[in-house]
């Protein structure tokens, strides 16, 4: 019997922006095969869900921090705006 992906799966919110993509990928891989039983496929595809919901949360914060930066005519850098000011 395969290991279910779900037990003793690390809890998403402590892991990198990175290590969700990867298991969330690995997920999908393991759905797409067609090859997991029903009950596991519901595990898994719930267990997606929660990485993905991560993964999305982990892009929104970065970009808050994402910094428009505003630059002279020398190219020099003048000052910076939150990201999508105007």
């Amino acid at each position: 019997m395969a290991m279910d992906e779900t037990n003793n799966a690390p809890d998403p919110a402590t892991l990198s922006f990175e290590e969700a993509l990867r298991a969330l990928e690995g997920i999908v891989r393991r759905l797409e095969s067609g090859d997991v039983p029903l009950d596991e496929s519901i595990a898994l595809y719930a267990r997606g869900e929660e990485l993905r919901k991560r993964c999305t949360e982990r892009l929104q914060a970065a970009e808050a921090r994402i910094a428009k930066l505003t630059v002279d005519a020398s190219g020099a850098v003048t000052g910076a705006q939150p990201f999508g000011a105007d």
